[in-house]
């Protein structure tokens, strides 16, 4: 099973290199973020007829998370993080996919740090990690894939110096990721490159793609189940340089053989 995820900065106004990735890449799943788009304005229609079914929680011109899975079924389980019933950003999402439990996240980007932003990420990151034990607990294959908003080492930063008070980057965010991690989660990308420069969003400023001036922002944590049965990760670097893409670029993993 190919396994994707990609921030997509808009489903609408991105829906050619979507597309045109899709075509491309073939991933049998993928999950979508900050589609900025309302539940009615979701282009299931083109979705369809490039062979995905989808399940989607938008939100008007914010946030908003979607799967797609090709010629499977999608059962959704959850829809919206549990833990605060005031929070109405669209950021969580998860379904059955095969057997698989896919748990679709957007985590809040928190600046300016310090302030109410940040107070936010860090109050979202602590109901991720309840849910996520407890999605640990029912000894399922799970993936949790999405944009994190966080730089989890040095390595994961281009110039990591200037990016220490950044809400992406500082100590308390980072350690909600390993803490996170160390439940027993498996940093997918990182196991298949443990020492390599491997960036997975490049800002449209200061012509940061073309210079490798990026951030790696993008995850798949996997369950125990899965620890084993993963056989590749990469980043489709390419996309990031198409016309009219999107800031992120899409990451995607390999998992074989996956326990029913």
């Amino acid at each position: 099973m190919k396994v994707a995820t990609y921030n997509v900065n808009g489903v609408n106004g991105r829906l050619p290199v979507l597309l045109r990735w899709l075509a491309e890449s073939q991933p049998d799943v993928v999950c979508l973020q900050e589609l900025k788009a309302p539940d009615e304005k979701f282009p299931e229609q083109a979705i369809k007829d490039a062979g995905y079914n989808a399940i989607w929680h938008g939100q008007k011109s914010w946030n908003g998370v979607a799967i797609l899975a090709r010629n499977m079924e999608i059962k959704e389980l959850r829809r919206g993080l549990p833990g605060d019933t005031d929070d109405l950003q669209s950021r969580y999402l998860e379904a059955m996919v095969d057997n698989v439990v896919i748990g679709c996240l957007y985590l809040p980007n928190g600046n300016p740090a310090p302030g109410p932003k940040l107070e936010y990420k860090l109050a979202w990151f602590e109901r991720l990690h309840k849910h996520a034990e407890q999605l640990l607990s029912f000894e399922l294959p799970v993936i949790l894939a999405g944009d994190f908003n966080v730089m989890p080492t040095e390595l994961d930063v281009y110039k990591p110096e200037r990016w220490v008070d950044d809400a992406l980057f500082r100590q308390e965010v980072r350690e909600a990721f390993h803490n996170l991690v160390g439940q027993g989660w498996t940093d997918a990308l990182r196991t298949m490159h443990p020492d390599e420069v491997i960036y997975t969003f490049f800002d449209y400023f200061r012509n940061a793609y073309g210079r490798n001036a990026g951030l790696r922002i993008d995850h798949f944590l996997l369950s125990p189940q899965l620890k084993n049965h993963l056989k590749a990760a990469q980043v489709d670097h390419h996309v990031r340089g198409w016309e009219k893409t999107s800031d992120h670029a899409p990451v995607w993993i390999e998992i074989s053989d996956i326990p029913a």
